[in-house]
């Protein structure tokens, strides 16, 4: 299972994530970094000194992809921008017109 645009690859299989019960909506690149994370949550009972190697692996992860989304949206942004300024060909258009007011 491959993203399209993202440049990290998927290490774990729809199989894999579906025998360890990971919700569907953290089946994303950084589920292979989770799925060891809750068997040790469970093995040590959730205490929250426990287990930091594998959640901060885990959180470093979701960052990263969550930057990666950020640039790629500046960047979808930019070329916006890039479309919808004016393109002058002759003399630019006014904001005022000169007819305005006029006495």
């Amino acid at each position: 299972m491959e993203v399209e645009g993202s440049s990290k690859k998927m290490i774990a299989t729809q199989e894999e994530m579906v025998e360890a019960r990971v919700p569907i909506p953290y089946r994303d690149h950084c589920a292979h970094l989770l799925i060891p994370l809750n068997k040790c949550r469970q093995a040590e009972f959730y205490l929250p000194w426990k287990c930091e190697n594998e959640r901060h692996s885990y959180e470093k992860c979701e960052y990263e992809l969550v930057m990666e989304r950020m640039l790629q949206m500046q960047k979808i942004r930019e070329q916006d921008a890039k479309l919808k300024q004016p393109q002058h060909k002759g003399s630019p258009v006014p904001l005022i017109p000169t007819t305005a007011n006029a006495s």
